[in-house]
């Protein structure tokens, strides 16, 4: 049930690799109790999870993002690395972690462009991963997540974080401009027909502020 097998394998159907450091955690253990197989393995790169609809996962607990910036590394790794699969990043937006989660959410979206899918926990994950296995890529969370990444409700909350944006805003600004990079990049004077003088320059100051 618990087989070692080399990480340039992508894992069969029903199966998930994964990071063996993993093995006794609350995720694995309920990924066990969903039916799914397990194949452990150290040598995945960055990444904690490869799925068999080539994907793979990045998880950001709440432990990480308190401890520091040291995540940040970690993720612009996983973003540089030569994967073929498709880069998913998870994130535990939790009570204690919730004051942190707009920086993250920013620096992984906008920043280093990744999917990122916030969670409650480990529990949470392991029931979107054992779904996706199951799923056989046609009830795939993962994929119906990215497949508008504009029209995400996770983008459009995402928007509303910066100072002046809110909800009206927030769609108007993501309808005009066709990627977030170019959102990202945007001048005063693009941005102020559409949200007025004083939002524009709040929002380019929020993009283009030190980090």
């Amino acid at each position: 049930m618990e087989t070692k097998v080399p990480a340039v394998v992508n894992p069969p159907y029903g199966h998930v690799l994964t990071k063996e450091r993993w093995r006794n955690s609350l995720l694995v253990q309920s990924l066990k109790g969903a039916g799914v197989k397990l194949l452990f393995e150290n040598e995945l790169g960055v990444a904690d999870f490869h799925l068999p609809n080539k994907s793979c996962i990045l998880y950001v607990s709440e432990c990480d993002m308190v401890a520091g910036n040291s995540y940040k590394r970690k993720l612009v790794r996983y973003r540089n690395s030569s994967s073929s699969f498709q880069e998913l990043v998870l994130v535990e937006n939790t009570r204690l972690s919730e004051q942190y989660f707009p920086a993250v959410q920013k620096f992984v979206v906008f920043d280093l462009g990744l999917t990122l899918l916030p969670v409650s926990g480990q529990a949470e994950a392991s029931q979107l991963i054992a779904q996706t296995v199951h799923g056989g890529g046609r009830e795939n969370p993962f994929r119906r997540r990215t497949s508008s990444r504009l029209l995400d409700p996770l983008v459009l909350a995402l928007v509303q974080q910066v100072p002046g944006v809110g909800r009206v805003k927030a769609l108007a600004l993501l309808q005009h401009f066709s990627s977030l990079q170019q959102l990202c990049n945007a001048a005063p004077a693009e941005l102020e027909p559409i949200v007025g003088q004083a939002a524009a320059q709040q929002i380019h100051g929020f993009f283009h502020k030190a980090s």
